[in-house]
């Protein structure tokens, strides 16, 4: 296989340049932004899954390093009681330890093992068109500059102009019924908060925090109603919108309202978003396809975006390492990641409506823990073989 062409330099398309290179392939990351994808302001966390599958890319210690561990969830209801208390990940193994982190951070992170292993990734590289032929794929960008391979990768995120070029008129992002606020509050360290998330269910808003090893509590909030108009979220104030937050979050006797009223400057809005289940992936000549936020986006309720996409990264890889044809590397690519990720972002629109989840289809807790006759158990089995770099797709 010639040079592949990955369009986005954030998380999903830095990881498949990674996992390619190390398969033995030939990959340039594309990326529109002059400097980096950084998504100002908003933090996300790793769950064990998507640390196994930066481990896989030898990026673990790195990942590990930037952010700080989360060894406990802690569930509260809106009268402050506890109502659950769960371990995360596996406390014999630090690196698969769930980590919280600026997006950011994620993203220079890989970035600069790409760097560091030879991967070229041009900023200011804005895609507007695609043509196929049949030695492979040309993408053009917004500059008048070219550049062809044997196959295209999107990594450009929700609103993805690679999907759009495949598929003209085809799934288009919808609001998946909540706005997130994203913050980081200096003044206000919650008791006994060390490594830990705590979840607040209540009828106000879905809301959770962490307090980093610098004493800064990383909190969000999710709020069901109509989505925050291009205006309000262009025009609105950091004032306004934590001063409507702290009003709804003082209904409940839980330390949110505190949280909200000490930060400072460092707080957005955005709309929660999500892609319909059955987006297409890839042309029917295997020439081009789409992954991460690009293909299968879900609302943020089960915090799996960033984990999928380095998911989606390890096993992409192995299926075009061992399999014998791009078209068939693809098709298995399909088949072992798509009920996977649609079952995510099901669950994810179900606890965003309020309904119960379906079972987890990875439970927190080490592996020995788990029983194997579990059906649960066994997915989570398979996804650790389709994950493990020394084993085949095929076997999986």
């Amino acid at each position: 296989m010639s040079g592949i062409l990955i369009i986005g330099g954030g998380i999903a398309g830095t990881a498949a340049a990674l996992a390619l290179h190390k398969a033995g392939f030939e990959a340039t990351v594309h990326e529109a932004y002059p400097h980096g994808a950084e998504d100002i302001g908003a933090f996300l966390t790793l769950a064990d899954n998507g640390m196994r599958a930066l481990a896989q890319l030898d990026a673990a210690e790195a990942v590990a390093d930037t952010g700080f561990p989360l060894t406990a969830m802690r569930v509260i209801d809106a009268a402050g009681a506890e109502v659950a208390a769960v371990p995360l990940g596996d406390p014999a193994s630090p690196l698969t330890s769930y980590r919280c982190l600026l997006r950011s951070e994620l993203n220079r992170v890989l970035q600069a093992e790409a760097r560091r292993r030879g991967i070229v990734v041009r900023h200011s590289a804005r895609l507007v068109g695609l043509a196929e032929d049949a030695d492979g794929v040309t993408a053009s960008f917004a500059d008048g500059s070219s550049a062809e391979g044997s196959l295209l990768i999107g990594a450009d995120g929700l609103n993805s102009t690679v999907r759009t070029l495949l598929h003209p008129g085809g799934p288009e992002p919808r609001y998946a019924g909540q706005r997130v606020f994203y913050g980081y509050s200096p003044g206000a360290r919650p008791e006994d908060a060390t490594e830990r998330i705590t979840m607040i269910r209540s009828d106000t808003a879905a809301f959770g925090y962490a307090v980093s090893p610098k004493d800064e509590t990383f909190w969000f909030a999710r709020v069901s109603g109509g989505p925050a108009s291009a205006a309000e979220l262009a025009a609105g104030t950091v004032a306004q919108w934590r001063g409507e937050l702290v009003s709804r979050l003082r209904r409940d006797d839980t330390p949110a309202a505190d949280i909200v009223a000490a930060t400072g400057d460092r707080l957005m809005l955005t709309n929660a978003c999500d892609l319909p289940v059955g987006t297409p992936w890839h042309t029917p000549t295997g020439r081009a396809l789409i992954i991460g936020d690009a293909a299968h986006a879900a609302s943020p309720a089960t915090g799996q975006g960033a984990s999928m996409a380095l998911e989606d990264a390890v096993v992409l890889a192995k299926a075009l390492r061992d399999l014998p044809s791009t078209t068939a590397a693809l098709a298995a690519y399909q088949r072992h990641r798509r009920p996977r990720v649609e079952q995510n972002i099901t669950t994810s629109a179900r606890i965003t409506a309020g309904a119960a989840p379906a079972p987890a289809a990875a439970p927190p807790g080490p592996p020995q823990q788990r029983d194997s006759a579990n059906p649960v158990s066994r997915v989570q089995e398979q996804l650790v073989r389709q994950l493990d770099w020394d084993t085949t797709l095929l076997s999986c």
